[in-house]
Formats: C-alpha cells, structure tokens, sequence
C-alpha cells in the first residue's frame, strides 16, 4: 500500500528570495498603491494601516531584525529541502495557488491538478526597465534557461480518478496554457527546495486569491483528506509527500491569525482550521489555504516542527508572516 509519509507547509514569498536590505523596497510597493486589506478582510489605504497600526513595529524593522530574520528563514528552507532529500519520496504532491501566470479571468478552476509527463520552468521574463532589486526577487522563481520538470503523472491521474469519485469536481490540465511556465508556487519548490536532488511532482492549483469561487476552508481542509485516502488506494508500496506552497498571512501581517492556524495544525483542531472565516482568508493570506489541504491530509502524522517569522517590512504592519512546518 502506497503511504504519505511526509508533510511540508512554507512561505514562498519574494521577501524570502530578497536580502534584507532590500525589504524596504518592497514596503515602498505597499505604500504606493498596492491594494492592501486590514486583518477582517476590508480594503484600507496604507496610510490607514499605519494610523492602525502598533507603534511597537518600528522596533520590528530595523536593520538588525531584518538581517536576523531574513537568516533564520534561509536555514528554515535549508532544513526543509534537507528534509524532502532524506524522505526518498517517489513523489510530492505540491499544493499551490496561481496568481494570473497560467489561469485568467476567461476560465479560473477552484481546484485543478496538472497530470503532463513534466512541467516547465521558463526563464523570468520581465521589462528591462523593471528595478534589478525586484527582478532578483522574482527571478528565483525561475530557471536560468527552459527547464523540464518530471511530473508523476500517474498518480495525478489517480488522485482525479479517487476524487472524482469522491464529490469533488476536479479540473484536469496535461500541458500548460501559455508561456510563462509554472507559476510562482511550484516553481519556488524546484528552485529553493530542490535545488540539489529533484523529485517527480504532482502540481495541485487551488484559486485561493480570485473571487468569487474561492474554495472555503472547509472544503480545502476536506481535500486533503480526499487526498490522503486516494494516496492509500494507490497500488504498489510508494512514498509520497505533500506539501502547502504559500502564506502565511500577507500583505497586512496578521500574528493572531498566523499563530493560531500553527497551533490548530499542532493539535489537528480540524473545527478551528475548517471553521476560520473565509474573509480573513483574502490578498496573500488566502494562500493559508493550502496549509489547510495538507493539514487535512495529515490527520495521521505529527507535526516534527513549526518556525514562525513575521517579517515586517514597514510601520502599516505590511509584510509577510513566514511559516515553515514539518510533519512525518
């Protein structure tokens, strides 16, 4: 019997391919009309957030903290590619959001899981005016040259079959749509924690970002549950993992929120993960949804370890609460 023996949740932000001196860049994005939303969901300006915001944070972004939590993060993804190389895994199930990189506004599937022999990681294609600060940011996405990626494309195959099976209505791609290549959230997995040793994959995109056909919390949590019994049906004695690609709370950190998710996934308080309100759950803090996927899946396994890192990077609290996990 086929096995998930392996559990990952981690940021994937820009910040976290940034060095530390850069972080107020970033903040002058957020501070020059990025649509940014409070801690409930409704939509303030930046000048709004600081009015709000603690005083406190500005103790939270100077140099020194920056430069300590940009290094606490890079050893986080250190540790979860060492641990993805020492499961042997015969594949990665990967959850992840795509933010306008292969689906737009004429067809965006609340669930999709791409079953193509292999994915592609295409070279960053920005305009050359774009600031070398942010190109290098985004370029970590992103192979240096094209890049074919194996992809397991049985069991995606296997997983579509089970769920469908199962009430869950699945959309099904075998090859990407346009250039770009694979968005940001699986290529941060090959990039950042596979960069040594790669595993064949099973892409799985959730729209956490685009209204109206967001999947809720609860049902993001009961798919991973789906998934779980599909691996189990799996024939042969493989070993898989799965791993939530995202979050936390961004672009308004939210701590509360970002700590009690932590806890609820710590003591698999499956009513407070399903029962978290899904207008908290917009902007970059939708991508909670994914942990909520594997956290589903990983009813039966223990959580190994949890960091937390909120990186601020301006006084309207703007930023991105970092977490990494491991179950096993």
């Amino acid at each position: 019997m086929a096995k998930l023996v392996l559990g990952i949740g981690s940021s994937h932000s820009p910040l976290l391919n940034s060095p530390p001196e850069d972080y107020p860049k970033h903040a002058e994005i957020d501070a020059s009309g990025r649509k940014l939303l409070d801690r409930e969901g409704n939509p303030r300006t930046f000048g709004e957030l600081v009015a709000a915001a603690d005083p406190a944070i500005a103790q939270q972004i100077t140099a020194d903290v920056l430069a300590r939590r940009a290094s606490l993060c890079t050893a986080h993804i250190e540790r979860l590619e060492s641990a993805i190389t020492d499961a042997r895994l015969d594949a990665l199930i990967i959850i992840g959001d795509d933010q306008n990189e292969q689906y737009f506004d004429d067809n965006v599937p609340a669930f999709l899981i791409y079953g193509g022999q292999t994915i592609l990681n295409n070279p960053l294609n920005m305009p050359d005016e774009a600031p070398q600060w942010w190109r290098r940011a985004r370029s970590q996405y992103h192979s240096d040259a094209p890049r074919e990626y194996p992809v397991d494309a049985a069991l995606a195959r296997h997983l579509v079959d089970h769920l469908m099976d199962h009430e869950f209505d699945i959309s099904f791609s075998k090859r990407l749509g346009r250039d770009h290549g694979e968005g940001h959230a699986f290529g941060f997995v090959h990039q950042r924690l596979m960069s040594q040793t790669v595993t064949p994959i099973v892409p799985v995109a959730i729209n956490t970002y685009f209204a109206p056909n967001q999947p809720r919390p609860s049902r993001c949590y009961d798919l991973g549950r789906a998934i779980a019994q599909a691996v189990k049906t799996y024939p042969g004695d493989a070993r898989f993992g799965i791993l939530g690609s995202g979050g936390l709370s961004h672009f308004t950190i939210d701590e509360e929120l970002d700590r009690m998710v932590l806890e609820a996934l710590r003591n698999k308080d499956a009513q407070a993960l399903r029962g978290i309100a899904p207008n908290r759950l917009n902007s970059g803090t939708s991508e909670v949804r994914n942990w909520l996927t594997v956290a589903g899946a990983c009813e039966h396994l223990e959580t190994q370890w949890q960091e937390y890192v909120p990186c601020y990077r301006s006084l309207a609290g703007t930023g991105c609460g970092m977490g990494f996990a491991l179950w096993g």
